[in-house]
């Protein structure tokens, strides 16, 4: 059993290389998306189904949108933090196979002097209260997607470059760090790795071709999952396509 995540930038666009992606990597039990950008009306539920994959999603017109695409059943699906007001969909939680599955778009911030910093950092604060409460329900739990938080100085490609933004602030890498400490582990790092391992590049400036990207996207693992995970890895080949989006998937095998 494989899970993974994928921010896709709008699944409207990228519906097809979402299949093929699929097709490709058949051992893909689960896939959670981000920035699914459509509203609930229009969502491709019914080619995503006819391709013969379970789906759940929750969306909203232009921004936002999650979803997860998956082989085998879909099951106690909640929609958003529970018990925080918020009208962007940006989180969605199932089990597939026995695991529980969180999809997170965490907010991305802006900038530190816009109010969508501390949104974020409000958003952050809901979800690991919350999250404190379904480790103990499901031992058996990963939290998937786009982050906005690179944890660590290796996960950027020029630091200096990125200092005193979102992304990298103390306040973000804090909230990341606290959910390590409730007993989540970064299924990437508890591998040996490349150096310069990057989820996102910029569409400006050939940044991908120069490598100058981010690690924002991650898989959380409790300890349970975490004894079955035998490998993470990031798979840049999507992004090499044409019209891709800006992320490429995180995948986690699971023994």
């Amino acid at each position: 059993m494989k899970i993974a995540t994928w921010n896709v930038n709008s699944l409207k666009v990228r519906l097809p290389q979402v299949l093929d992606w699929m097709a490709a990597n058949p051992e893909v039990t689960a896939l959670c998306l981000q920035e699914t950008k459509m509203d609930d009306p229009v969502f491709p539920q019914a080619e995503i189904e006819a391709a013969g994959y379970h789906v759940a999603f929750a969306g909203q017109k232009t921004y936002n949108g999650v979803a997860i695409i998956a082989r085998a059943p879909i099951e106690d699906v909640v929609i958003n933090v529970p018990g925080f007001d918020d009208p962007q969909k940006r989180l969605i939680t199932a089990t597939v196979n026995g695991v529980r599955l969180i999809g997170a778009y965490i907010p991305n911030g802006q900038d530190l002097e816009s109010d969508k910093y501390p949104y974020k950092l409000a958003w952050l604060e809901a979800l690991l209260q919350w999250l404190q409460a379904q480790l103990q329900q499901y031992p058996q739990l990963a939290l998937l997607g786009d982050y906005n938080i690179a944890p660590e100085d290796r996960d950027v490609h020029d630091i200096k470059k990125w200092a005193g933004g979102v992304l990298v602030s103390p306040p973000e890498r804090e909230a990341f760090a606290r959910m390590l400490a409730l007993g989540l582990s970064d299924a990437f790092r508890h591998f040996e790795q490349p150096e310069k391992s990057f989820s996102w590049w910029d569409y400006r400036g050939f940044s991908f071709k120069k490598n100058a990207g981010l690690r924002i996207d991650h898989i959380l693992m409790s300890p349970a999952l975490l004894a079955r995970c035998s490998s993470c890895v990031i798979d840049v080949e999507p992004r090499k396509h044409e019209r891709p989006s800006d992320h490429t998937p995180v995948i986690a095998t699971l023994d």
